[in-house]
């Protein structure tokens, strides 16, 4: 039996994943979160095989999270579930350590799939995912100036890209408005840009935009 701990923030969203999983014998949810916190008071707590995580929650959350919950649960698969396409985020969850990414779009048909392949100590990623971390180890290019930025940077020009103001990500992370600030300023000097208008251009244009978030 394979126990899983679902990690969103959307209620309608835990219980459609449980939907999914209702009437698979091999597969039982053991737990649930809800934000970064309770993610981490359930690793530390313990008792689950596979941590099925959304990218995007109250606190801690996305790519820092990963990296945490590797700190202190080394062994735990983590499968990252979440509504971002994977230009945005795959080949950085799982450099910082995750087992397999799916968006939420992909769950219906291949959650099942992904949550066993992730148990038995096997990756779940697409076939472009793998062919972007292998060329990134091959042949090393000259990255385009988003791939320059922190995890952190990254997670804010998304949302910023995205329409959020500076107050409602620094409530959304848990940071300040004063670091959600400087983060702001040194992601446009890392891009060489001088607006909000430029950041949300390179974004369309490249295909960064998070999707509608419910």
């Amino acid at each position: 039996m394979i126990r899983i701990v679902i990690a969103d923030d959307h209620t309608l969203m835990r219980e459609g994943l449980k939907r999914i999983l209702e009437g698979n014998e091999e597969i039982t949810v053991a737990g649930e979160a809800v934000d970064g916190f309770s993610v981490l008071a359930q690793v530390r707590k313990g008792g689950f095989d596979v941590l099925l995580l959304d990218l995007s929650m109250p606190g801690r959350s996305g790519i820092d999270l990963i990296r945490q919950i590797r700190t202190e649960a080394p062994k735990l698969p983590v499968l990252v579930l979440t509504m971002y396409e994977e230009e945005q985020y795959a080949v950085r969850s799982i450099r910082a350590g995750a087992q397999g990414y799916l968006t939420k779009e992909s769950a219906g048909s291949q959650l099942v799939t992904a949550i066993k392949r992730v148990a038995s100590g096997r990756p779940y990623i697409s076939m472009e995912v793998a062919e972007r971390l292998a060329l990134d180890i091959m042949t090393p290019e000259k990255e385009l100036p988003h791939k320059q930025l922190s995890n952190r940077e990254f997670e804010i020009f998304n949302m910023m890209a995205s329409g959020k103001s500076i107050t409602d990500i620094a409530t959304q992370l848990h940071l300040s408005v004063k670091t959600v600030s400087t983060h702001k300023s040194r992601i446009l000097a890392k891009m060489d840009m001088h607006s909000l208008a430029e950041i949300v251009q390179y974004a369309i244009a490249h295909n960064l935009l998070a999707p509608f978030e419910r």
